[in-house]
């Protein structure tokens, strides 16, 4: 099973429960503004991750969903965190369901107060997938 785990965070919350997913995974989480995380070949599952910035997703993720192809990802979960709210994960979905790429119904969000108690929980989510 060929798996990607993809994420853009700037304050760092996002990127430490990419990188508890890629862990479980056994993968390299893989910021989104590198130009590392084009998806090369096709994958069965793409974990993907951002937070919400001003009521909406930053430009690097966007810029970088609309990247993605539906023949490159079989299958995409979403994660997020933020201070306050999982509008990012609404976005995300429909940025991937737009282009056709089927998106798991079960998503992972941590408030960003809580991230770095509940990477365990990060973890197990990606367990259900790979």
């Amino acid at each position: 099973m060929r798996v990607a785990v993809r994420y853009y965070s700037r304050t760092g919350n996002t990127k430490a429960v990419a990188e508890a997913i890629a862990k479980t995974a056994g993968v390299a989480a893989v910021s989104v503004d590198t130009d590392e995380a084009a998806i090369k070949e096709p994958i069965d599952i793409l974990f993907i991750g951002g937070a919400l910035y001003a009521y909406g997703l930053d430009n690097h993720l966007k810029e970088y969903l609309a990247t993605l192809k539906k023949d490159d990802v079989k299958k995409a979960v979403v994660f997020s965190t933020s201070w306050l709210s999982k509008h990012s994960i609404d976005l995300i979905k429909r940025s991937l369901t737009d282009a056709g790429i089927p998106v798991e119904a079960e998503t992972f969000y941590l408030k960003s107060k809580e991230v770095n108690d509940k990477l365990k929980t990060a973890e197990e989510f990606a367990s259900k997938f790979v």
